[in-house]
């Protein structure tokens, strides 16, 4: 098999893709190849060529890294890290946004340390999860800035003193120090950074990434998406989000380069994303969360009289979180008269377990949405209905599974594999999947290393993965139509009232469309325990201008729109002030969490 990247015409660096498949066309990373292994092609084969580029607008300048001095500065801080840190060592990065954190995140992998991609502490309300991470994985250092190093080091001292690591600020590290730098014997199976999950729990949990599951997964979205090598980027994810994540290891296997910018950036003002992907005539590729579409429907239409050329645009998945046909929708409606391709959005399955890319829709399919029997579905079955049916409940396909990658849908209680149609809980297997949770070897086991008890005798989605495979658990339920997949939710959110499931998002769209009072995505519906039952609790935040509505009429309507659509009483309806509800670190609601918030009188 061979390793090198061939040099195309225009002198760019060329993955072969063939050259990480096998015979059967399955991905195949060669033992040898690690993540520094396309850094080190794309640095000597791109040389002067932009690869990282960041967009700093809160102090109007751009910040840019060429191949070259993208090469210069990982050796110099791998050299520093080398002086300080032995094989193995986790290095934090608490790095704001920008070209300094790829540094950081790509210098410690080169160093032969496990990167721990984190945030700075100025991220508003997160320092109980960033205490509760430093906690689990005792970093020996910290890369930060040189800004920021001030705010990091108060915050480290808040620790116990065996516990504060060192602190290195990146951008002070001379170049002249990488000429100390030593090739780490880094192998393919060893864990390259930990995938610290943005669940809405106080108990982080590290997932362990190999370079094996990390190059696999990019692999996976390039043949997904239908990208090719040296293409364009455009992200405001966090990068210590595993999509934001992804999106940064995209060029460094793939050749090409991103545009970066902060996510602070892009929800003050959307048009910023959107005019940063139909700046080049070159075919770009992002990712984005649904909420992001539905904001740039909204707030990211160009001025008038300015000019937008969206047709470049190869591929935008939308994950993360559940994806609204409404949202995909009013983002087309908005930009396809910019020459966007409906069929470029992906509405697409992932998460930090499976390093992240699962599933997308097929190249050229236009998003679209069936209709399920909500009753139907309740209890396992997935019924189509008209859309106008009283009961419909709209489904998004998240498409087909990557390939070298299994999701099978097993009934919870058994572990066997369930038929097409029949909603359970997905299990995954493939090499993109993760290693297990730093630290927690029963955690480990009891979500990575499953056995499916049975699988269907014809049509079985385990086809071509061993009898002895291991799976992991996804906590996710879903079913397979036609060959597609369907989320319809997670195990632990269910609502259940009277033996009937109630979809938790399904209940938040019913409260959002029962009053103009309430903002509409930002709604949570759990369960707590009542007098001898479980009953049913609504966190609403009120929308923009709705802050003097009196609360009385408001729940009355929410009352009434959940009891008529889903035959459920409501005990309780909260309206809360805007940024009550909890969020992840990702944006993404986080619906136990507010529970807790709720039960512990938070709210």
């Amino acid at each position: 098999m061979n390793r090198e990247a061939a040099l195309v015409a225009d002198g760019t660096a060329q993955m072969k893709i063939e050259d990480y498949l096998d015979r059967e066309g399955n991905i195949a990373i060669p033992d040898g190849v690690t993540l520094t292994s396309f850094l080190d092609r794309n640095v000597a084969q791109l040389g002067d060529t932009p690869a990282y580029r960041y967009l700093d607008f809160d102090r109007d300048r751009t910040l840019e890294l060429t191949w070259t001095q993208l090469g210069t500065r990982l050796r110099a801080v791998g050299a520093r890290l080398q002086q300080v840190t032995h094989a193995g060592d986790r290095v934090a990065i608490l790095t704001p946004q920008g070209v300094d954190y790829v540094v950081a995140f790509f210098a410690a992998i080169q160093a032969g340390a496990i990167a721990v991609p984190l945030f700075a502490p100025e991220l508003p309300g997160q320092a109980e999860r960033l205490d509760a991470v430093l906690g689990d994985a005792r970093p020996s250092v910290v890369l930060t800035t040189t800004e920021a190093a001030a705010g990091v080091r108060d915050f480290l001292r808040t620790l116990p003193r065996d516990r504060r690591p060192r602190v290195i600020a990146v951008d002070a590290v001379p170049d002249a120090v990488g000429a100390a730098f030593v090739p780490a014997a880094l192998q393919t199976d060893a864990v390259a950074y930990l995938q610290y999950t943005s669940g809405s729990t106080r108990t982080p949990a590290g997932v362990e990434i190999t370079h094996r599951a990390a190059c696999t997964n990019v692999v996976q979205m390039i043949l997904s998406v239908g990208l090719d090598h040296n293409i364009r980027s455009v992200s405001w994810l966090p990068l210590f989000h595993d999509m934001g994540l992804l999106m940064i290891m995209f060029p460094a296997l793939a050749g090409g380069h991103i545009t970066l910018m902060s996510p602070v950036a892009f929800v003050r003002r959307p048009y910023r994303w959107i005019r940063e992907l139909g700046a080049s005539d070159r075919r770009t590729f992002a990712a984005a969360p649904n909420f992001a579409f539905e904001l740039a429907a909204q707030r990211g239409l160009p001025p008038a009289g300015e000019a937008l050329d969206l047709s470049n645009i190869a591929g935008l998945i939308n994950g993360s979180e559940p994806v609204s046909i409404t949202s995909v929708d009013k983002f087309t409606a908005a930009f396809a008269p910019y020459g966007l391709n409906p069929a470029a959005i992906k509405p697409s399955y992932g998460m930090a377990e499976a390093t992240l890319f699962i599933s997308t829709t097929s190249h050229d399919a236009r998003p679209d949405a069936i209709h399920l029997d909500r009753d139907e579905l309740g209890a396992g079955r997935a019924v189509r209905v008209a859309a106008d049916h009283p009961n419909a409940l709209a489904q998004v396909s998240c498409g087909k599974v990557a390939r070298s990658q299994w999701a099978v849908i097993v009934d919870p209680a058994t572990d066997a594999e369930v038929p097409d149609g029949r909603v359970g809980e997905i299990w995954l297997h493939g090499d993109n999947v993760g290693r297990g949770y730093w630290g927690r070897p029963r955690d480990t086991e009891l979500t990575f290393q499953n056995k499916v008890q049975s699988r269907l005798l014809h049509g079985s989605h385990a086809e071509g993965a061993a009898e002895s495979a291991l799976w992991m658990r996804t906590g996710d339920l879903g079913v397979y139509l036609d060959g597609e997949l369907y989320i319809t939710g997670r195990i632990k959110d269910l609502i259940i009232v009277d033996g009937r499931n109630h979809y938790p998002q399904d209940v938040e769209a019913t409260v959002a469309e029962a009053s103009k009072a309430v903002r509409a995505g930002f709604v949570a519906a759990f369960s707590v325990p009542g007098d001898g039952r479980e009953e049913v609790v609504i966190v609403a935040e009120r929308a923009v201008g709705a802050g003097r509505a009196e609360a009385g009429p408001v729940q009355e309507s929410i009352r009434a729109a959940v009891s008529r659509r889903h035959a459920v009483p409501v005990a309780e309806v909260k309206l809360v002030a805007a940024g009550t509800i909890p969020r992840t670190t990702s944006g993404k609601l986080a619906r136990r969490a507010c529970r807790e918030k709720y039960l512990d009188g938070g709210l």
